[in-house]
Order: structure tokens, then sequence, then C-alpha cells
């Protein structure tokens, strides 16, 4: 017999809630499983995915997908409201070169664990049929790999947690998925593939603080929404920081100043550029159309040009 035998039970929930109800604290509860977020009503449901990749390194020329995780979810296009995951895929995979010890250290995965392990594409591309979003929190970093590995990617609609969500307006001083979590009452084991992305399709499901919404409907409506860049080809060298005060950066390729807008945007821009940087001069103008099916991709969006 121990002490700890004749010591009552300690109702650790009752504890936490009476913290819950004080001023000077904050719980965080870690994520619990679950594969039901609310039972179906009879409405048309919408297939989505998480997914998540952990690599040998950061760069897309030299380094490779070591894991890759995908959970398949529905939801209610309108409202964000999740429903049932339907089915949750985690496999490693061989990169067919030792991991180096920097990235073993972030994610805990090592040569032994992925020696002969190969992601199964066959089993990938049928979970995907039928998905209408992918969903990632980093997309461009993970769209690239995961397009090059597997290019069934490459012909769906994606989506970006990271930066598809105005989480400085919603008062988050990181949008780094473990501190959103612990901002919204949660913590969970990070950097493996499959806890992240239960991580982010469950923070996806809280009410942000500042507008009270649903994290995936906020997002949702910038997915769908096309954006154009705009080249401001053979603008004046002495306009250059009038340009970098407007958010334009340098593209080295095309040796031209560039912006990203909305598309009800664009002809205030048009207006600006022709007025401030052309002097009132007719010119062209080079534009990229880009949506969710190439967005956060390497692959380019439509170019046309239009004289201004």
């Amino acid at each position: 017999m121990s002490e700890s035998d004749f010591l009552p039970a300690i109702d650790v929930e009752r504890l936490a809630q009476q913290l819950e109800g004080h001023a000077d604290y904050r719980v965080l509860r870690r994520l619990a499983e679950r594969r039901c977020y609310a039972e179906p009503d009879g409405r048309p449901l919408a297939r989505g995915v998480v997914v998540d990749t952990e690599t040998t390194g950061l760069s897309l020329e030299v380094d490779a997908i070591i894991e890759f995780a995908m959970v398949v979810f529905e939801f209610d296009r309108e409202s964000g409201q999740v429903y049932r995951i339907l089915d949750i895929l985690d496999e490693l995979e061989d990169p067919g070169r030792p991991i180096p010890p920097a990235s073993t250290a972030v994610h805990g995965i090592t040569d032994d664990m992925v020696a002969g392990k190969r992601i199964d594409d066959a089993r990938v591309a049928a979970l995907l049929d039928g998905v209408e979003l992918v969903i990632a929190h980093n997309a461009r970093f993970d769209r690239p790999f995961l397009e090059a590995r597997l290019p069934v990617f490459e012909t769906l609609p994606w989506a970006c947690s990271l930066q598809q969500v105005s989480w400085a307006e919603e008062s988050m001083a990181s949008a780094k998925l473990e501190y959103l979590a612990y901002r919204l009452g949660f913590f969970f084991d990070a950097h493996r593939a499959q806890a992240d992305c239960l991580a982010l399709l469950e923070l996806l499901q809280k009410p942000l603080p500042v507008s009270g919404r649903l994290g995936l409907a906020c997002m949702l409506e910038q997915a769908h929404v096309r954006d154009f860049r705009v080249y401001a080809l053979r603008a004046p060298f002495d306009s250059k920081d009038m340009l970098k005060a407007r958010s334009y950066r340098w593209d080295g390729e095309r040796r031209c100043w560039h912006r990203t807008l909305a598309g009800e945007l664009m002809a205030d821009e048009i207006a600006w550029l022709k007025t401030h940087v052309y002097g009132g001069r007719a010119t062209s103008l080079d534009f990229e159309a880009m949506d969710a099916l190439c967005r956060f991709s390497l692959r380019p969006g439509r170019v046309f040009s239009r004289d201004i």
C-alpha cells in the first residue's frame, strides 16, 4: 500500500472548470481524438481534406517528403461547419538518403523509421476522389512538395489557413499553428503530420475571438476569390520608392515590379499606376490570374496583357 491509496481521487475536470472561472487563469486541454463534430442533418455536404508533410528540409530542389498525412472530412459550404471525419491516412516514406539531424530534431523521424517505407499513391488518389478543397496551414510550402511527389494534387483547388484567415484582425500575435491552438484553448503534440492535420481541423472549428465566426468559414470566403498579379512593365526607375511603399516586389527574372490584389481592387490599382508611375502615358501591363487551382503552386496562372 502506498500513501496515494489513502488519498481521495481528484476530479481534475472539476478543478479545471474552477480555474476557467477565475480571471487570473487560463486552462489548456490536450486535443481529444474525435471523428464527429456534428451529426449530418440531411443538407448537402462537401468533402475536404487537410494535409501536412514532414520533409528532410526546406528546399524543394534537394529535399523530400518523409511523412505525409491527410484527414478527409465533410463540411457545409456556407457555414464552414465540419460534420464527420471520413478517413485518415498517415504514411512514412524513405527519401533514399540520410535524414539530416537538424530535421530529425524538429519532427523526431529517424532513418530507421522510414527505411523501406513508401506512400501508397493509389490510396491517396482514392481518398481524394470527390474532394472539393485541399487545406494546409502553409500551402506555399506543402503544395509544391506534394505536387512534385503526387501529381494528383495539381488538379485540386487549394486553400491556406495560414494566409487566408485574418489572424491579425482576430487579435492573434502569431499565425503559427501551436500558438493559435494555445490561444483557442488546447495543445497537441506538434510536428508530426497527422497530429498537425487534426489540430488544424480543430482550430478551424473554433469561433474566432473577435468576429466569433468559424475559422473555416472565413477561409472558404477567401479560397474562391480570384487574385490578379499586376506587372508594372517598363516602370521608370525613379518610381521604385513609390512602388515599394505600395507593397510592390521586384521580380528579378522579369525585371519588373509586381503586386498581387483581389480582382475587385484591380481597376483602382491600374488607375494609380497610370497616374503616379506612368504619368498618364499610354502603356501596356502584364497580368497573371490566380485562383485556387494554381495559387500557392509553383505553376503560373493565366498570363495576359492589357493596354492602359
